[in-house]
């Protein structure tokens, strides 16, 4: 009986967290705050892209997301930076750090696109304290295959800092940053 009750209280848990994955994957006052920022800047007011590091990697955690009409357009797997690792951790680091590999959080604007070592890629400029370094660190966003387009329980492969998307997750999102008349902002979290 103990055991079947311990069976019960598990499968709840696990629903519950679950469901909480599935809405708390980009949470509303992220994107509230990502609106007052933007309000009155010469910044794309109706399109913003969120990544949700706290949402394990091999999910869906990147997200285009319609401003005005309050839906996502496009999710994502998105990669992180390989220093951001904590070894026997799920929790990760992040640093604004040149040599770091890890990740930076925070708002970025996301400035012209340049062909590059991974093809076609957008060049990031932090704008916190938290993620200043991204031009001189070269944090760009670009696709590259070890990036699956589908959920799993897999971790998503790593990064040298710079967030990844699949080859067909990055053209999508290319078409959107390339008819955008201004820049669209990039905000990372945790």
């Amino acid at each position: 009986m103990r055991s079947l009750l311990f069976a019960l209280l598990f499968l709840i848990s696990c629903t519950q967290s679950s469901a909480q994955e599935a809405t708390g994957a980009l949470p509303k006052e992220k994107i509230s705050e990502l609106k007052n920022y933007i309000k009155n800047k010469d910044h794309n007011q109706d399109l913003a892209i969120f990544i949700n590091f706290k949402t394990h990697s091999g999910k869906y955690r990147y997200f285009v997301y319609d401003l005005k009409n309050d839906k996502i357009i496009q999710k994502a797997i998105v990669s992180h930076g390989s220093g951001s690792v904590i070894k026997n951790s799920a929790l990760l680091k992040f640093s604004n750090i040149e040599g770091s590999y890890q990740s930076s959080l925070g708002k970025y604007e996301i400035r012209e696109s340049y062909s590059g070592q991974f093809g076609k890629a957008y060049r990031l400029k932090g704008l916190d304290s938290t993620n200043s370094n991204a031009m001189q660190r070269a944090i760009v966003l670009h696709s590259f295959d070890c990036v699956p387009d589908q959920e799993s329980q897999d971790l998503a492969c790593l990064s040298l800092g710079c967030p990844m998307l699949s080859t067909k997750a990055f053209k999508e999102t290319a078409k959107i940053l390339d008819q955008s008349k201004k820049s669209i902002i990039l905000y990372a979290f945790y």
